[in-house]
């Protein structure tokens, strides 16, 4: 009842007609920079924070977090129509809403995206306002050597449950984690597979691969099509709106997206990247078709939206009890709150509680401005798949030189995304998942830190990773995942086996 009561003093605050103006600015500003593949949230916060000088701390703060989950919010669109995520956590989205476009079915993958976001968004807040402090201690529990067996699941989950082969999924998880190596090492200060080359010094950026291996890797395969006359418009069939069948299958994947969402949001690391995996495994692995997920099921869309968009209510937890930041985008919300004088913390709460509940309550007005905003677009966005292909190859290829030239305006960036466009292309001709890829190289470089800490920790004592309850559990499921893939056709064998007997 406490929380009820400054949460009500909260929406006081955040209604106040200027903050209701602040909340539709960032969601605006948010959507449309999370349509733009290469400017994340944490880019677009930094960028914007210069022209929050003399703003009323409570209002611009306001602003920043709205465009903090209005760009996580938005990061969907490109991923469904062009197949071209802007972000990390919207990977998982491209997998089966890009073929769900492709299948004709594109607004209704965008409808489910959208109300995936509000729901999961909404609830996320409400976990947020009810479970702040008790779920900012379960946080701390979190040492090195738990942070290495998350991610580690994280990893072999994708590359064990994406696609039909194994072999191949961990292929292609072991050449992310050999990319993820390139640039200098933080521990010893020495370079990794640079070739003297100084662009690589400091690895090899995400979107830049990201972009090589789905955008321009499309482009390719277009053009393939075309020069073969295979290529034809997308066509959208029946109603921009959801099925009763698609209302049914995306029920349970939003509710346990949603779920994992804010939970794995609670614990500072890549929150919302791993909330989208294990999401979109747990989908796949609870699924009575599991074969079919990356054909354009729903379950693939609705399951990672949800718990992409929970994850930033669960972000704010450490953020606003602990002081901590739980993501990239958080660390500079976090800047922002210095930036002001204040210090997010416990005494927070006391001291400034209209700023934080304010801050709280602005969420779940976003939420709702956000759903507005984008639901009636969705037709609009529907009708870029009706451009022709002679059109829509170079529009992709224009706003990914865009992108990825934007974030540092170094143009050997330009013919690294090249490159991986080509590896994109032979990992479609050889049927070599892509997402493994690209996620261990986003947990690499965290995973070997996590690593590294733990073991200097212990004292060089491997025995580390199994002390923990946390980490038992978690080398359990990664066992589980990569025996998945094992023995699920032995059993589909046997029930063949057994089933054909009593015929003869």
């Amino acid at each position: 009842m406490e929380a009820f009561g400054h949460l009500m003093h909260g929406f006081a605050v955040a209604l106040q007609p200027v903050n209701l103006a602040y909340v539709f600015v960032g969601c605006l500003l948010g959507t449309v920079i999370g349509v733009l593949p290469g400017i994340g949230p944490a880019a677009a916060i930094a960028l914007l924070l210069p022209i929050t000088y003399g703003i009323e701390p409570t209002s611009a703060l306001i602003m920043l977090a709205g465009i903090y989950y209005g760009a996580m919010y938005g990061g969907s669109t490109t991923s469904i129509l062009i197949n071209t995520p802007g972000e990390s956590s919207s990977v998982m989205t491209a997998l089966d809403g890009y073929q769900m476009a492709r299948n004709g079915r594109a607004g209704a993958a965008l409808a489910i995206s959208a109300i995936a976001s509000f729901i999961a968004g909404t609830v996320s807040v409400v976990l947020l306002s009810l479970l702040a402090v008790p779920l900012a201690g379960v946080a701390l529990k979190f040492g090195p050597a738990e942070y290495f067996t998350l991610m580690l699941f994280a990893m072999t989950a994708i590359a064990a449950l994406t696609g039909p082969s194994l072999s191949k999924g961990l292929l292609s998880m072991f050449l992310g984690l050999m990319f993820a190596t390139i640039g200098i090492d933080l521990q010893s200060g020495q370079q990794r597979y640079t070739f003297d080359l100084p662009e690589l010094q400091d690895g090899i950026g995400f979107i830049v691969v990201v972009v090589g291996l789905f955008a321009i890797a499309e482009v390719f395969c277009g053009l393939e099509d075309h020069l073969k006359g295979k290529s034809e418009i997308i066509r959208i069939s029946g109603r921009l709106w959801l099925t009763r069948d698609e209302w049914r299958r995306s029920v349970m994947p939003i509710v346990r997206g949603t779920g994992i969402g804010f939970f794995k949001g609670v614990l500072p690391g890549a929150g919302a990247t791993i909330a989208t995996i294990l999401s979109y495994s747990v989908e796949r692995m609870v699924s009575r078709e599991p074969q079919r997920f990356g054909t354009g099921m729903i379950e693939g869309v609705a399951g990672p939206e949800a718990a992409n968009n929970a994850s930033t209510g669960g972000a704010m937890v450490p953020l606003l009890t602990l002081g901590i930041p739980g993501s990239g985008s958080t660390a500079v919300l976090l800047a922002a709150f210095i930036m002001y004088g204040l210090q997010p913390g416990p005494l927070l709460f006391e001291k400034r509680p209209d700023l934080v509940w304010g801050l709280i309550a602005s969420m779940y007005l976003g939420n709702v401005v956000l759903l507005v905003l984008n639901l009636p677009l969705v037709g609009v966005f529907v009708r870029l798949l009706y451009i022709p292909i002679g059109l829509l190859l170079p529009m992709v290829i224009s706003i990914s030189a865009i992108g990825i030239f934007a974030v540092n305006g170094n143009l050997f960036e330009l013919y690294l995304a090249l490159g991986f466009g080509v590896i994109g292309y032979g990992f479609r001709k050889l049927a070599i998942p892509v997402a493994p890829l690209v996620l261990s190289l986003v947990l690499g470089g965290m995973m070997e830190q996590a690593f590294r800490q733990a073991m200097t920790i212990s004292g060089a004592d491997v025995g580390v990773f199994v002390r923990s309850p946390i980490c038992v559990v978690l080398l359990a499921a990664s066992v589980i995942a990569l025996s998945i893939p094992l023995v699920v056709p032995l059993f589909k064998r046997s029930a063949l086996i057994a089933a054909a007997r009593p015929a003869q």
